[in-house]
């Protein structure tokens, strides 16, 4: 009799706690419509910061300290250590005014204690109308920006784990105007206690597009250079032994601004999961949050597991929201 009360209290704690988070979104959401934009996202890479697949996304982008479940080297390139089988994740964003923002990675963890993983990000505008000095179309152009990112991470001992990411970004703007470059990304990660985890990352070292518009103007062109902001994040998870969620927040400071993030995720039933959390909660400038909602469906087959996410994000300014789809397959 006093097992059937305590679990049915834990059900209804559960769901109490998924109304209210719900709640806690809708409203951050309805203030956020209020706040005016900072020049923060008028920075180079501003596609590239805007998360890594529906998962993440849902989760408010707070995923620098979580270490379970589909896990991004995006976020932290240390979280490959703990990805237990390897994981194919593909995704596709649905964006107003002509946007795409696409994903593909694949992580593998290395025996005894270390974790590899290759991603691939894609963003650009298309349906460009190109028009001469007289208003009469030209042609349709189009922008390409994009990401290739190595991940490796070494776990010294079951509570420590370090990463480093090596990316390559690719700028397709104009015909003759492209620009390439290196960057960094360095994490760790701390196990705290069973079900506290830490995490920290400094991304984009000595990113920056240079651009060269000499051949398209002559000797009226320059060349100029564009610096990435310096991201550095602080992140904390919690995932509770007797429930099954994880609740992650973290701060990040970029350039001169400073964010929070908070996100979350319940197991409601075996294989279905629901996903919240804002993104983008300015701390020093005005900048609207991304409030942003998810859920999942895992089945098991005999020798993999697929996973459907799906992801709604409230993008402020926009006629739409952003639609995320992901399809992720673990081999078992």
């Amino acid at each position: 009799m006093g097992k059937n009360i305590c679990a049915a209290m834990r059900i209804f704690s559960k769901h109490i706690f998924v109304c209210s988070f719900l709640i806690v979104i809708l409203i951050a959401n309805t203030f956020s419509q209020l706040q005016n934009a900072s020049s923060i996202g008028g920075l180079p890479g501003a596609p590239m910061r805007m998360g890594f697949g529906a998962r993440g996304i849902a989760m408010g982008n707070a995923l620098t300290a979580v270490i379970s479940g589909d896990l991004q080297s995006y976020y932290n390139p240390a979280s490959v250590t703990f990805q237990s089988v390897p994981t194919g994740i593909a995704g596709y964003g649905v964006l107003s005014l002509d946007r795409r923002l696409n994903y593909l990675s694949y992580t593998k963890s290395l025996k005894p204690n270390a974790g590899l993983s290759l991603s691939i990000i894609n963003a650009g505008v298309g349906n460009i109308d190109g028009r001469n000095r007289d208003g009469i179309h030209t042609e349709t152009y189009s922008t390409s920006e994009n990401a290739f990112m190595f991940s490796f991470g070494l776990k010294p001992n079951s509570r420590f784990a370090f990463g480093v990411t090596a990316k390559v970004y690719y700028y397709s703007l104009f015909e003759k105007l492209k620009s390439t470059t290196m960057a960094l990304d360095f994490g760790a990660i701390l196990i705290l206690s069973q079900e506290i985890t830490a995490g920290f990352v400094i991304q984009d070292v000595n990113a920056k597009y240079k651009w060269d518009t000499t051949p398209l103007y002559g000797i009226n062109g320059n060349s100029t250079v564009d610096k990435f902001p310096l991201r550095k994040r602080f992140g904390l998870s919690w995932t509770p032994s007797e429930y099954s969620f994880i609740i992650s927040s973290e701060f990040e400071s970029i350039g001169s601004a400073s964010f929070f993030r908070i996100g979350s995720e319940i197991n409601v039933y075996d294989g279905v999961s629901i996903r919240g959390g804002i993104d983008q909660i300015a701390l020093d400038v005005d900048m609207p949050a991304k409030p942003a909602l998810g859920l999942s469906f895992q089945t098991n087959l005999e020798n993999w597991a697929p996973s459907f996410q799906y992801t709604y994000v409230f993008e402020p300014y926009s006629p739409g929201g952003i639609h995320i789809l992901s399809l992720s397959v673990r081999l078992k």
